[in-house]
């Protein structure tokens, strides 16, 4: 690990290094705050979307040793956008080697969303290494809760952005549409993937937060040949077309290995994408767990009120 020296930024990294793992990818490792401090790690989310300076704000820099890195395939890990090689497995893998070259013994997990699906994998099979968890956005990886979510649930309380994430779609393949669209969004022709990913991208930061600014795609937007393509819908559509790489109710049922870790979820109560009743079906197996409910809070950690709660449940471990 290299010293970066800090400066006068508290949330400065301490170290940063570029640690190789299997299969061909080196991912981006720092660590901020006080080598002396609670060791904490941070899972971000996505899958694909990489760590944020921001994130580094999350934990108190003078309680705690946290260390960020970026996924397979995310943010400044190489190579970029790689999909090869790229399961929750060999996630898991990874954040033992992460653990392991900074002589971390045993840490809190942190993780939202995505990060949360990859912070209970891997609790529920490491859990001698878990100190507690803070999971925002509970999300056990499932096809039902995606369908959900990009399905009769945005038809319900958004009906005309489903009437335009749908629409974009040909009539036939309108009974599938998650599915379809990652289907479109891996095809190789960039007449295919291109809208798809957009309409994703867009459709996803719509029910991410409590209130949009607009609840409609704009669809001139969606088919701009000029515009920057986002990389997590691709990373997203890989994952979710392979469940997550996990066998079906993994994460619910392997929680009876996280008895003994305390953990908090901390949930917005108007989350479309990871409702309460995720949340609250995963503490009736995991007693150990309390849920943090968030009043008139969404799904993303860019929310004032559910970054607090985040940051809160945190310190509660130092």
């Amino acid at each position: 690990m290299t010293p970066d020296g800090g400066g006068a930024d508290p949330f400065a990294p301490l170290t940063t290094a570029m640690l190789p793992v299997s299969g061909g990818h080196t991912l981006y490792v720092e660590t901020i705050g006080t080598p002396t401090g609670t060791p904490a790690v941070f899972l971000h989310g996505g899958p694909g979307s990489g760590c944020q300076p921001f994130h580094r704000t999350l934990f108190d820099p003078a309680r705690f040793r946290a260390v960020l890195f970026d996924q397979r395939g995310a943010g400044r890990s190489t190579p970029l956008g790689e999909r090869s090689a790229n399961t929750t497995q060999l996630q898991i893998a990874d954040i033992e080697a992460v653990r392991e070259a900074l002589g971390i013994e045993r840490w809190l997990v942190v993780g939202g969303s995505w990060g949360a699906t990859l912070a209970l994998a891997y609790a529920e099979a490491l859990p001698h290494r878990v100190t507690g968890l803070v999971l925002r956005a509970t999300f056990l990886g499932t096809r039902a809760e995606l369908d959900r979510a990009f399905g009769p649930q945005m038809s319900k309380i958004y009906p005309g952005l489903w009437q335009d994430f749908a629409g974009l779609l040909p009539p036939e393949e309108r009974t599938d549409v998650p599915g379809n669209y990652w289907r479109r969004i891996l095809d190789f022709d960039p007449d295919v993937h291109r809208p798809a990913a957009l309409a994703w991208h867009d459709t996803e930061r719509v029910v991410s937060v409590a209130h949009p600014d607009a609840t409609r795609l704009d669809l001139a937007a969606v088919t701009a040949a000029n515009r920057p393509m986002p990389r997590s819908p691709f990373m997203e559509a890989h994952y979710f077309s392979q469940d997550c790489f996990l066998a079906p109710g993994q994460l619910l049922n392997g929680a009876r290995n996280l008895k003994g870790i305390p953990g908090v979820m901390v949930q917005g109560e108007l989350d479309h994408l990871c409702p309460p009743a995720t949340s609250a079906a995963l503490a009736t197996v995991w007693p150990d767990a309390r849920v943090q409910m968030v009043s008139d809070a969404g799904h993303a950690l860019s929310e004032p009120a559910i970054a607090a709660a985040t940051r809160a449940a945190i310190a509660g471990f130092a």
